[in-house]
């Protein structure tokens, strides 16, 4: 058929593969991939490989080794990781699929089973339906279909099924990545944005402590000691007069799926530490931040930024000692909306809805960034509502899902065209 199609036969070979895709997504949701630890990896990576293998798919395991996992996770060290990807194709560009397979664990709250997955009033339910198995089955159709309609391209498809996102994606696609397992021209993640909202970025992170050395002694005598904890609120109440009014001066030139997601923002005392007993004066205290970024803004700028604005406090309070504590780091990223992949995921998606689709800026943060740091542009584009991710009873819409698989046979057209 060569790369000409209409939509009428698009929805026609969707609704064949109906039945099929629905029994997929029940079976990925029925395996329990829940993180921490990361919990039957093998077992999903299996199944999921026998169906890459029965569309045509070349597909490679690859388990990262175990003294990476005990780096950054050392607490799972004993929990394998696997990272699958499959090629189909050899030549550029490379339209490539990205998905993770770990889901939260499920807590309290449900109406039924989380695993067990229930279909009801055009709905899926079950843990991992929306955030991100749901868009994992989206792109394992959409190539079904892609290859049953055309039987010549130009370039390459590829997917890869990452674990760990969950907990920072260190052993997934930040490893992939770093160890060029892949380099693709285009790359699509399909976290649930919303089948009528198009990803281009997100929002960046730098979390730290904010530390006050003071001097301990006895509570009978405090005058003896320098109250840690009265001064680390006195450098909060700093942060909340002060330091927030200037960061929410700036705002972003880019579009956010929550308008307020345009300035950045910070959260105070995520987590406070200090104090060993009530009658012992606090040498030491400390409270979180969460320090979010708009595009425009670098990590290293806001590091910076932080460290001035402390070392203004410490000249005020001269009787202890401030220090900033780095504990995380995200850089923010954003892919050209004028470019040809933001602008062939948009019009892809014009076609199937009947309207244009928000383009936005994610206020949380996604992998986008390790795809950016290597000069490949990204977006994230995937079937949910993202307000039932990681939450009780949560969903997807079926009808989503299959909108979504639309969306990405025609991106996937346009560009091996």
């Amino acid at each position: 058929m060569g790369l000409l199609m209409d939509q009428t036969k698009l929805d026609e070979v969707i609704n064949k593969y109906r039945n099929w895709s629905l029994k997929v997504l029940s079976d990925l949701i029925s395996i329990p991939t829940v993180n921490p630890p990361g919990l039957n990896y093998g077992e999903f990576v299996e199944y999921v490989k026998n169906i890459l293998y029965d569309l045509g798919m070349k597909v490679d395991v690859i388990k990262v080794p175990k003294d990476i996992v005990a780096k950054y996770y050392p607490d799972y060290a004993d929990y394998p990781r696997y990272i699958l990807i499959a090629r189909t194709g050899s030549k550029k560009p490379v339209v490539h699929f990205n998905g993770h397979y770990d889901v939260v664990p499920p807590g309290t709250g449900w109406d039924t089973d989380p695993f067990k997955p229930v279909i009801k009033d055009g709905k899926i339910y079950g843990r991992g339906a929306s955030d991100m198995k749901g868009g994992i089955v989206a792109f394992l159709l959409a190539i079904r279909v892609f290859n049953e309609l055309f039987n010549d391209f130009n370039g390459s498809l590829e997917v890869a099924l990452v674990p760990d996102e969950e907990i920072g994606s260190l052993t997934g696609t930040h490893y992939m990545l770093e160890n060029n397992l892949v380099m693709p021209t285009y790359a699509i993640i399909s976290e649930p944005s919303g089948e009528d909202n198009l990803w281009i970025g997100h929002r960046g992170a730098l979390r730290a402590y904010v530390e006050v050395y003071g001097k301990q002694a006895h509570g009978s005598t405090p005058w003896l000691g320098i109250n840690a904890f009265e001064y680390m609120v006195r450098v909060a109440e700093k942060f909340i007069n002060e330091y927030t009014r200037m960061i929410e001066s700036k705002v972003s030139s880019y579009a956010y799926d929550d308008p307020r997601g345009a300035r950045p923002s910070i959260t105070l005392g995520g987590k406070v530490l200090g104090g060993n007993k009530e009658n012992v004066v606090p040498g030491y205290c400390a409270f979180s931040i969460d320090r979010r970024l708009i595009v425009e803004e670098t990590i290293e700028e806001v590091e910076n930024e932080l460290k001035d604005f402390i070392n203004k406090i410490q000249e005020e309070f001269s009787n202890v000692r401030l220090n900033l504590k780095i504990t995380g780091k995200k850089p923010p990223a954003v892919t050209d909306p004028k470019g040809r992949l933001v602008s062939t995921v948009s019009n892809s998606i014009k076609k199937v809805l009947k309207k244009d689709p928000r383009v936005t800026v994610c206020v949380g943060g996604l992998d986008t960034h390790f795809y950016a740091s290597k000069n490949i542009e990204v977006v994230t584009y995937g079937p949910g509502p993202v307000s039932t991710a990681h939450a009780a009873n949560e969903y997807l819409n079926i009808n989503e899902l299959f909108n979504v698989a639309k969306v990405y046979v025609l991106t996937m057209k346009e560009l091996l065209s």
